[in-house]
């Protein structure tokens, strides 16, 4: 026999040894529900295991290389898109009005929440609900695009977000508050895959709970301590006034509330861009004495940079923080001491990680929320801000606590005003009939 014979029988029994070996290995395993493979040359060796032990092995590529040797798993049943359905639902509020800058009111919120069904009868849902005039993003325009990017969807695995947002950034350019509802419910879909919450796929939860805010809707500095009083007694401490309207009524009112607050509350001045910016240096140059956070004086980001240099509050930026981009323009600019991360503002939960994850990088604290919304909202909402270290999660809110209409089962309840995400599968809830029927 010649020394390439005698190599080719050593490397057989090798083979045929190591094949032996998991053979023996795999009978530990009661269940044979996922296939692997023993890849060596052209032979490969099928073996059974069960899922539960995924940690002994975990899966592994096959080798390309005809010479190469190593153990692949053999591609499992996909999961795929099978139907996309859109419901139109109204959010009444609780307190009938919510007034903020300009002069715009809203009484009822226009929702619009996404069911995502799949071949193997897993579904999932998202929501998106505009605050109007607020955004560029209207209901409307949302179930319009959705129209759109459906049929690009069918047929994909919702559990590989990556795809599902590359697929519709192909489909329709821009829209990505309508995208959100839809990376949404792959979230909850994947969740439910892999029997695990939201919030233990987005890094694990930070704490057994976290602190919300109460936005105070603008009425008069009278009414607005009030709120703030009667807000306080149901455990929020941290407190947004919406200003952003005649500058000297807003002084009055920033006064007024910076006066009535209790040792440990935190104050927001949100002006949502309704200030020009020789109004907004006016008001902050009067409330430099107070203990007031400053958030988004003007409509343009250079307009704020210019208020930003010409005051010592601490200064948050939100409407003009819409991608990594604008983060990291504002960042080198030292624009801002933190942001308010809107999760359909920048086109869902895999993009709202994203910059989650930049920021914490950077050292930058958040405000992590969004629009509006129902219980289903708000448990995303909920799932992101657990997930986020504490020191550098400013805030967050429970629009399920706004609204009237309970949408959902299992959504995060506000208790002593603080929130926690659900521990349940994916969104952790069960939709309600109340939605009504889709489109």
């Amino acid at each position: 026999m010649t020394w390439r014979g005698v190599a080719s029988e050593a490397l057989s029994r090798l083979v045929s040894s190591f094949a032996t070996w998991l053979s023996m290995l795999a009978k530990l395993f009661d269940d044979a529900e996922a296939s692997y493979m023993v890849v060596i040359g052209a032979s490969a060796h099928v073996l059974r295991r069960a899922p539960r032990h995924a940690a002994l092995f975990g899966p592994m590529n096959p080798i390309e290389n005809p010479i190469g040797y190593g153990i692949a798993q053999t591609k499992p049943p996909g999961v795929r898109i099978s139907n996309i359905q859109v419901y139109r639902v109204d959010l009444p509020l609780n307190e009938g009005a919510y007034r903020f800058s300009g002069g715009r009111v809203a009484m009822t919120f226009d929702s619009t929440i996404v069911r995502i069904d799949t071949d193997a009868g897993v579904s999932g849902y998202g929501e998106f609900c505009p605050l109007p005039a607020y955004l560029p993003a209207f209901p409307e325009g949302a179930r319009a695009a959705i129209a759109i990017l459906a049929p690009a969807l069918i047929g994909a695995d919702p559990r590989e977000l990556g795809n599902i947002n590359r697929r519709m950034d192909e489909a329709l350019r821009g829209h990505g508050y309508a995208k959100s509802a839809i990376d949404i419910a792959c979230w909850d879909i994947l969740g439910k895959s892999t029997d695990l919450p939201i919030v233990t796929l987005l890094g694990g939860r930070c704490g057994e709970d976290y602190a919300l805010y109460r936005a105070i809707s603008q009425e008069s500095p009278e009414a607005m301590v009030r709120s703030v009083k009667s807000y306080r007694n149901e455990g929020y401490r941290k407190f947004q006034l919406k200003v952003g309207g005649e500058p000297d009524l807003d002084i009055e009112r920033i006064s007024a509330v910076a006066v009535a607050l209790a040792p440990g509350d935190v104050l927001v001045a949100d002006a949502n861009g309704g200030w020009t910016q020789h109004e907004a240096v006016r008001v902050v140059d009067a409330v430099r004495a107070l203990d007031v956070y400053i958030e988004q004086p003007c409509a343009t980001y250079e307009e704020c940079l210019a208020v930003r240099s010409k005051t010592d509050r601490p200064f948050i930026l939100d409407e003009v923080i819409d991608g990594i981009a604008a983060l990291l323009r504002a960042h080198a600019d030292h624009a801002m001491d933190a942001i308010n991360l809107k999760i359909s503002k920048v086109g869902g939960l895999t993009k709202a990680r994203q910059i989650r994850d930049v920021c914490i990088s950077l050292g930058i604290a958040m405000t992590i929320e969004d629009q509006w919304g129902s219980d289903i909202i708000t448990a995303a909402i909920a799932h992101l801000a657990h997930s986020t270290p504490s020191r550098l999660l400013f805030s967050s809110t429970d629009f399920n606590s706004y609204v009237t209409l309970r949408t959902a089962d299992g959504a995060p309840i506000r208790k002593n005003g603080r929130l926690a995400a659900s521990t349940a599968p994916g969104l952790g809830i069960t939709v309600l009939e109340s939605i009504g029927e889709p489109i």
